[in-house]
């Protein structure tokens, strides 16, 4: 059985790493007031983070729609027989949900949805290593019970400079934001159940820093290798200092640099800095 491997936009995978290891991509769009773009395709981050600068008004985002992964799974039917497609939470987003509509439209491949419960990068790693697992002709069952043992070990926490933006887009609830606004707080935000929630509150941006990195520390004693992420809004050379000072400190780590995008950092804002991981087989 030939299968592809499918993400979406806010998987944030580098483009290199989606053409070596052929992961098809989808994108979801940002709108400003009637100007809508697709991430990663009509718009770069750094031109998206200007835009919202310059605003009015936050922009809204959008799924794709399900004759959009219709579309994009008649494509792969004509090389593959069976695609695990890979996506956002479906705490936060109904991209997931949309797949599922389309996998039971198209003839002649299997659609195997995953719902990654996350979202960046950390979600890259579930398409990445589905990608290398197909490459090596793992069956697709072999490859699905893989992405669910990574779940069990896949961590992410993450701070934003304002939660306003979390809630005023509904992520977050808004007696929450104002709690965090109205006490100056830095609160560590992670994924439970799928959906954005707090996971401490923190009094400055430096001690989420050593509470991020004391997690790790904690699931580095007892793993022997471990993938991780440093993921930033806009904030390239603070997130780039810290990953050095990590990699430095833990040498079972295997750290790279990524970034919240449009549709994430609608939602964000500019500033939010984050770290996840998982354990590597």
């Amino acid at each position: 059985m030939k299968i592809a491997v499918l993400t979406d936009s806010t998987a944030y995978t580098p483009q290199e790493e989606r053409d070596k290891w052929n992961i098809f991509m989808v994108p979801l769009s940002v709108t400003f007031e009637n100007e809508t773009y697709r991430e990663l395709i009509d718009i770069t981050t750094s031109e998206f983070y200007n835009k919202v600068i310059e605003a009015k008004e936050l922009p809204k985002t959008s799924q794709p729609a399900v004759g959009d992964f219709v579309s994009i799974f008649e494509e792969i039917a004509q090389d593959y027989d069976a695609v695990i497609s890979v996506h956002l939470s479906s705490g936060i987003s109904g991209t997931y949900q949309a797949a599922m509509s389309a996998g039971d439209m198209v003839d002649g491949l299997e659609v195997y949805p995953f719902d990654s419960e996350i979202s960046c990068m950390v979600q890259g790693f579930y398409a990445l290593e589905a990608a290398k697992m197909a490459h090596e002709g793992v069956t697709v069952d072999a490859i699905m019970d893989r992405l669910y043992e990574m779940k069990g070990s896949t961590r992410a926490y993450f701070m934003v400079d304002d939660l306003s933006h979390l809630a005023r887009g509904g992520r977050l609830t808004g007696a929450q934001a104002m709690v965090g606004s109205l006490l100056q707080v830095k609160p560590l935000l992670h994924f439970e159940e799928a959906k954005i929630v707090p996971f401490e509150k923190i009094r400055t941006s430096k001690k989420a820093y050593k509470r991020m990195e004391n997690l790790l520390a904690e699931d580095a004693e007892q793993f022997d290798q471990i993938r991780a992420v440093v993921i930033h809004a806009e904030r390239e050379e603070l997130a780039q200092n810290w990953m050095e000072e990590l990699d430095e400190k833990f040498q079972n780590v295997e750290f790279s640099l990524s970034y919240f995008g449009p549709v994430i950092g609608t939602h964000l804002g500019e500033g939010g800095i984050g770290l996840g991981w998982y354990r590597m087989n």
